[in-house]
């Protein structure tokens, strides 16, 4: 099977819901999102099978660029995750009147084009093309359909844009370098590389910077919190949900199999920098009175561990990270889309405005409060698997590590159910709240079920990512 059909299918539905006016662009885009979830399982189904899923094909001659895509098992995890929340969000947003529905379920589209071109990158350039292709929809999306004061939309939207695209620059100025030595930028020769370890550090630092800001890792996170709470909800769900990931992925594939030894020079700074942001990222959330921005920063303690886990270049710390990254994705957007229907209802975000839900929504309480527990890492949903595989390799790196890092399941747990007591609880708020559609309960069946059944039965993924996994660390390892 031809994997570049999947980013075919994207780019051909973002022009048809373009092409197709307002009226039906949500449905189109709906349709090509399911296709292109459709086209992935059976890429998965090929791959099962023992095929070589990859295309390679000379595309400029000088410099020597291939476009290159390879889905091996991790690629086609993450696809499968663009793939599968892609859907999810567009079908969430049906609930919400859109403005110019056909540029923007266009852009959507456009990015989960986008991202999953950046998973199914195997050459420097053309991954790096694909890294900043995804940037721009999400920059209109937030940019145009967001949220509160105009002026301080743009202010936050235009410091994001500006700081993830210079962070990008040293990503590629690390690229020319490994073109200069290696004559090529697919992976397989930039594995090969033989570089002394003052070229490591230096290139270690300039991807460093790229994926630490588009993650983010404290202390390049300050763009996070403001943009999450500008962007519309899709927007947010993108971000949160996806985006993020491409970074965390990137230091999986791209990082440290290329730069092995600079990376085991800074193992434990890169381990101090994502506890950090776990213990940051669960104080901060404490005190916020903004239900999307406590989302927020709740997100960055959960991204901050699963960094952790793929810095201790162990193989069952990347693949917790992975297994967290899949888990964290839907878990998050469930919430944030949470979030969005209390505020269909209550037009507020402000937690102290709302309150007595249970009693008007049993239905909706019940599902929210299994998405929270889901987040906190109830044993039998997904986030456990996950957060029990990073802590148990943290433990085996330094015990101090993992203990720490454990605050997030324990200071998750006080302010993701002190958040769940105020809003849902108490009195009543004086504006009534229906209980769930049926569009909006689907969504979130549709989220809770995978996180149930990859809760209970993680195997099919743990076999998907491992001899992915175990490639990068016994690439990694021939630097003793």
């Amino acid at each position: 099977m031809n994997v570049s059909l999947i980013l075919i299918i994207l780019l051909i539905g973002a022009l048809a819901t373009y092409m197709v006016g307002d009226k039906f662009a949500s449905k189109i885009a709906l349709l090509f999102g399911l296709v292109s979830l459709g086209a992935s399982i059976l890429l998965l189904n090929h791959y099962n099978l023992g095929e070589n899923i990859g295309l390679f094909t000379q595309w400029i001659a000088k410099p020597n660029i291939s476009f290159a895509l390879q889905a091996d098992g991790l690629a086609l995890a993450m696809l499968l995750l663009t793939t599968a929340l892609t859907p999810i969000i567009i079908f969430s947003s049906f609930g919400t009147e859109v403005k110019n529905a056909k540029t923007f379920y266009a852009l959507i589209l456009f990015m989960a084009f986008a991202m999953a071109g950046t998973f199914l990158a195997a050459d420097g350039l053309l991954y790096y093309i694909f890294w900043e292709l995804a940037l721009l929809p999400i920059y209109f999306i937030a940019l145009v359909w967001g949220n509160g004061d105009a002026e301080e939309r743009k202010k936050a939207v235009v410091k994001f844009f500006i700081y993830t695209l210079a962070g990008s620059l040293f990503m590629l100025i690390g690229f020319v370098y490994l073109y200069q030595k290696a004559g090529s930028l697919l992976i397989e020769d930039l594995y090969q590389l033989n570089l002394n370890g003052t070229e490591q550090i230096w290139l270690f630092a300039a991807f460093f910077l790229a994926y630490a800001i588009k993650i983010p890792i404290i202390p390049f996170h300050t763009w996070q919190a403001s943009v999450y709470q500008k962007a519309p909800t899709v927007g947010t769900m993108l971000l949160s949900g996806i985006m993020l990931k491409m970074g965390l992925y990137s230091v999986i594939r791209w990082q440290l199999p290329i730069v092995p030894f600079a990376a085991k020079a800074h193992v434990t700074i890169m381990l101090v920098l994502g506890i950090a942001g776990v213990v940051y990222g669960s104080i901060v959330a404490l005190k916020q009175k903004d239900l999307k921005k406590l989302l927020a920063y709740s997100s960055l303690a959960h991204v901050g561990l699963i960094a952790a886990g793929a810095y201790t270049l162990t193989t069952d710390g990347m693949s917790g990270a992975v297994l967290q990254m899949i888990a964290h994705g839907f878990v998050v957007v469930g919430l944030f889309f949470a979030a969005e229907i209390i505020f269909r209802r209550y037009d507020t975000r402000t937690i102290a405005d709302m309150g007595g839900i249970r009693s008007q929504a049993p239905k909706f309480t019940s599902l929210f409060l299994i998405l929270v527990l889901a987040s906190v890492a109830l044993p039998g949903t997904f986030n456990f698997v996950g957060e029990f595989t990073v802590l148990y390799s943290l433990s085996q790196v330094n015990m101090g590590f993992a203990i720490v890092g454990g605050t997030t399941i324990i200071l998750g747990a006080y302010y993701m159910l002190k958040m769940f007591q105020s809003v849902m609880l108490g009195e009543t708020n004086a504006k009534p709240f229906a209980d769930v559609t049926a569009n909006e309960g689907i969504v979130l069946v549709v989220i809770i079920s995978v996180l149930f059944f990859f809760g209970l039965y993680p195997k099919p993924i743990v076999e998907l990512i491992a001899p992915s996994i175990e490639e990068i660390v016994n690439q990694i390892n021939r630097i003793k």
